[in-house]
């Protein structure tokens, strides 16, 4: 049997290893400093919060991100931030600043009836040669309140916009879009 070397100076106890002692002591009689002191010190809670503070602002910014990466881009059917001017025809070549196409939707030419866009992007879905000679047709036919424009970046090959209202079309339909203008 061996002979029991280490002991407990606080309860007496004996161990046959210092490693056995110390672990002991550690855990049954923790000395007065020991029970005080901060599981962490100032310097690691400092460091935790920076860290936990970066990580947050990673999250936050990555969230911003993906939700505004996912977003549609559509063309509006909405008048708030409109601006008092006419684009210079029914139908354009060029994009039609959205401030014009709220107006726009307000009413046609400044004046009349509320109007209808025909916005396409031919430059990111694949049309067919004659898509917009045929868009451009219905601005001729209802010259009174109908624009035709592109659209870059649309989410969308052809949008239908009103006041309030939109239509998406992913091929051309003669129907829809007579029905669109009107209703």
């Amino acid at each position: 049997m061996s002979k029991k070397k280490f002991n407990c100076e606080s309860c007496g106890k004996g161990f046959s290893t210092e490693g056995g002692l110390n672990m002991h002591t550690k855990v049954k009689h923790p000395s007065k400093k020991e029970e005080g002191s901060p599981a962490l010190t100032e310097k690691q809670r400092k460091k935790i919060n920076w860290v936990i503070f970066i990580i947050a602002a990673v999250g936050i910014v990555g969230f911003i991100w993906f939700s505004s990466s996912n977003a549609e881009v559509l063309p509006p059917i909405d008048m708030q931030g409109h601006i008092e001017v006419n684009p210079p025809s029914h139908i354009m070549k060029e994009p039609m600043l959205l401030t014009v196409q709220k107006h726009m939707l307000e009413h046609a030419d400044g004046s009349g009836p509320p109007g209808v866009i025909i916005n396409y992007n031919c430059d990111d879905y694949e049309c067919e040669p004659d898509l917009i000679e045929k868009l451009e047709g219905f601005a001729v036919e209802y010259s009174e309140n109908v624009y035709v424009a592109p659209f870059e970046n649309m989410d969308a090959k052809i949008a239908l916009t009103r006041l309030r209202r939109i239509q998406v079309l992913e091929e051309y339909d003669y129907d829809a879009i007579k029905s669109f203008i009107g209703s």
